[in-house]
């Protein structure tokens, strides 16, 4: 009996479809990270309201990306690099995990350093918050199995909603809402850059491969599909209400008086004159540290299974200790990793920005293979309707656009 069969078989006496429901919700809210709160943070201090209408709009791109994995992993049975491996081989499976790991390693990096910043706040080194962090990630994930894993993550998540609050409390006008989406910069390069970094912080490379995982890891079957499309629509809502909220909480307090943020510390002192000195700590840290906690455990799992999965080794977190070594060792491996690089880390904010720029130019390639894999391996009644086929390949293809255009600023081109 497979670790996945003993795992349906202790499922909790609750409604099929509320017990479906997890993997869209927890790889959203670690969508949401430190990278990615930082990034809606600086693109509310420099451009104000200017690029609000974006996560709106790419509410529906991450909805059609994160349901393809779905299909894939219910239809299949296997994870994101398996299917890449056995249709494509070992080659590609290579170049896809070393996107992978490039945006992973990157993504780590900002995670933790989003910890040490909610430290800061309160006057703590960065050891002191760093070090029990990455432990209390490790021995999560080594002695829990994959449901309660879930449950952690989500719960950490939610405390992002604290950047919702803040949102609210900044009472932004009607009237600079509705101006800064029409009016739009597009010949400014610094836009355009950040404009790459916001796509880059909503769909990254590793959430396609989580996923797909976690929809396996779970035990999802055909008729799960519909409670799993429930599941990523809900998180792909969450995700995108979160990095607005943050993006209109610093316009409404930075735009137009300082233009740029260095630290997490620098983002609570921006919120203060709006929230006051001790809210605007309490909020920014609840949301920063349950944002960076998720995504630190999304992250390394992502990249210890697809690791697992291309040496065809065990990689469940039902499985234990012993029965997949490899598995857990590169999950804790990522993790500490993380923790070490953080210390000799100068601006959060400039590399949470780089990071996620760099995800962009990661994209075509992952969103690529995914297109051509649903081509390959998905079955008649999990196919891609042709106008599905077409909404996936657009929002390739504006990714792809977007990227270039940033590098030709960059470059000077």
């Amino acid at each position: 009996m497979t670790s996945v069969q003993c795992s349906m078989q202790r499922r909790p006496r609750v409604p099929r479809w509320l017990w479906v429901l997890g993997p869209g919700l927890m790889v959203m809210l670690a969508d949401t990270d430190a990278g990615s709160v930082i990034t809606a943070s600086q693109s509310g201090a420099r451009w104000g309201y200017r690029l609000l209408a974006l996560q709106v709009l790419l509410v529906p791109v991450l909805y059609l990306v994160m349901e393809l994995t779905v299909r894939l992993g219910i239809a299949t049975g296997k994870g994101h690099a398996q299917l890449i491996r056995e249709c494509f081989g070992a080659r590609w499976a290579l170049v896809s995990i070393g996107a992978l790991l490039v945006s992973a390693l990157g993504a780590l990096v900002t995670e933790f350093a989003g910890v040490a910043g909610v430290g800061q706040l309160f006057g703590l080194p960065p050891a002191l918050t760093v070090l029990p962090a990455a432990g209390l990630l490790v021995v999560l994930v080594v002695s829990g199995g994959y449901r309660r894993v879930e449950l952690v993550g989500i719960a950490l998540g939610l405390f992002e909603l604290a950047f919702v609050a803040a949102a609210v409390l900044a009472r932004p006008g009607g009237h600079e809402l509705a101006a800064g989406v029409v009016t739009q910069p597009l010949g400014q390069p610094g836009y355009l850059a950040l404009v790459a970094a916001n796509v880059g912080a909503v769909v990254m490379p590793w959430m396609i491969f989580y996923q797909q995982h976690a929809v396996v890891d779970k035990g999802l079957t055909a008729r799960d599909l519909r409670a799993a499309r429930i599941d990523t629509a809900l998180g792909a809502l969450l995700t995108q209400l979160i990095m607005g909220s943050v993006l209109v909480a610093t316009a409404a307090s930075l735009h137009g008086h300082a233009g740029s943020l260095q630290s997490v510390g620098a983002i609570a002192s921006a919120l203060a004159p709006l929230l006051g000195s001790s809210t605007s700590r309490v909020l920014l840290a609840l949301g920063m540290l349950g944002a960076a906690m998720v995504a630190s455990i999304v992250v390394s799992l992502a990249a210890a299974w697809a690791v697992a999965e291309v040496a065809g080794r065990p990689r469940s977190l039902n499985d234990g200790l012993r029965r997949a070594p490899l598995f857990y060792s590169l999950y804790a491996g990522a993790v500490a990793f993380g923790a070490a690089l953080v210390l000799a880390s100068t601006s959060l904010v400039r590399l949470a920005v780089d990071v996620e720029v760099v995800n962009a130019l990661l994209l075509p390639l992952v969103l690529g293979m995914l297109i051509l894999l649903a081509h390959r391996v998905l079955p008649a009644p999990y196919g891609l309707r042709r106008r599905h086929r077409v909404a996936v390949s657009f929002a390739t293809v504006a990714v792809t656009l977007v990227g270039l255009i940033w590098l030709g600023f960059a470059f000077g081109l």
